[in-house]
């Protein structure tokens, strides 16, 4: 078997074996339907109780301001359109950024075909947003005001605890999409003004088809999902069990050993970056160098065409990604990039890698390697480099 070295945990995770042991007594031991009243659905409703407990404390909640979904993609939905009709009233004017993830940029371009106006925040080169322009565009009709927790291409942590800040000043409901974000950085709702906060479990070591939408007490939302009365009557439909007690158990291992994995990921995170800057000539790193996911790396190599980097990568047993795995397969250049002032042709040859504590030091220096090869490579190709180097080589 060839070898593999898995670097885009920003993708998705691999499910912890301590988490797959605790879901599976849930598909055929305790498999009774949480909604039921009789002794034997009992444990599966105290299993569900639990893990909202474990995410409730996690974040300085209460447990019953947390809400079970299929994912982060729904809890950005959920958030977003649920607001708007909530708040319509008041006003159809909702504040994002131009790097937000698409399960929130999508929802918004939908709700625009519904009559509702959105600003999309600037932000600089680091992919920060402006505080000075988000106060400007500020307005009495504006509803909310949803910003990622951190990005997910290229792993700037934005200012939340400002953010929140000026969303409370304000009296408007804040929402953040922390899918890339929580059990990997300390959140508390409280401390940061967080009204609303997005997760997925599949980020976290846990399985897939499972994330949770927090809604702070008051927060004036309306149901997503009608049917049955589950999730105190917001979010319909009977409860994935299994899947509910595999998030819990990763939130609880997650949250037990961040110190000390974040700390691995980060000195694997920066030696990566050093290396790569020191020898492969025309390249960036992309994103804040300070403010940043501990496990991720995003570059741009000029001259040459991510894909094809990509490709030979996953040739060398390598596996990343150009950006988002929800777009993958797009020809158009990362949104996020261009956001923070790349030119296309530069935002074409954009490589994330995002690292896990199971990732070692040799891992770093055969990527290292094989990216320094196969630049090399494709740059050879290239008649723009060929030109570059002629005029000032």
């Amino acid at each position: 078997m060839k070898r593999m070295i898995y670097l885009d945990n920003a993708a998705t995770t691999k499910t912890n074996p301590a988490v797959v042991e605790a879901m599976l007594p849930y598909f055929s031991e305790h498999y009774g339907n949480p909604s039921s009243i009789y002794e034997f659905s009992a444990e599966s409703r105290k299993a569900v109780d639990h893990a909202r407990e474990t995410i409730a404390k996690s974040l300085g909640a209460k447990t019953q301001e947390i809400y079970f979904t299929a994912g982060g993609s729904e809890a950005d939905n959920w958030a977003l359109v649920a607001s708007a009709e909530a708040f319509a009233s008041k006003g159809k004017h909702i504040i994002t950024t131009k790097i937000e993830h698409h399960a929130v940029l999508h929802t918004c371009q939908y709700l625009e075909k519904r009559g509702y106006e959105v600003t999309y925040l600037d932000v600089d080169e680091n992919g920060v947003v402006k505080l000075d322009e988000l106060k400007k565009a500020i307005r009495p009709d504006t509803i909310l005001i949803s910003i990622m927790f951190a990005n997910n291409e290229i792993g700037t942590i934005e200012p939340i605890r400002e953010i929140g800040r000026i969303a409370k000043e304000h009296g408007i409901p804040f929402h953040t999409d922390a899918v890339q974000a929580y059990a990997h950085v300390p959140i508390n709702v409280d401390e940061c003004n967080i009204d609303m906060l997005s997760a997925s479990g599949h980020k976290l070591n846990g399985p897939k088809g499972i994330g949770f939408l927090y809604i702070r007490t008051g927060v004036k939302i309306r149901s997503f999902i009608h049917g049955g009365a589950q999730e105190r009557k917001r979010r319909a439909g009977t409860e994935n069990v299994p899947g509910i007690v595999g998030l819990g158990r990763a939130v609880e291992i997650a949250m037990a050993n961040m110190e000390e994995r974040t700390a691995k990921e980060r000195e694997l995170r920066d030696y990566l970056i050093s290396r790569v800057m020191k020898e492969v000539p025309f390249t960036r790193v992309n994103g804040s160098l300070t403010d940043r996911l501990p496990n991720n790396t995003n570059f741009a190599f000029q001259f040459i065409e991510g894909e094809s980097l990509l490709i030979k990568l996953d040739m060398a047993g390598i596996c990343g990604s150009s950006g988002s795995a929800c777009t993958s397969g797009s020809l158009d250049p990362s949104h996020v990039l261009l956001a923070i002032g790349l030119p296309h042709e530069i935002a074409h040859g954009s490589l994330r890698l995002t690292l896990s504590e199971e990732n070692t030091k040799e891992e770093m220096d055969y990527t290292v390697e094989q990216i320094k090869e196969i630049v090399a490579y494709l740059r050879g190709l290239s008649p723009l480099y060929e030109d570059y180097m002629k005029k000032h080589g």
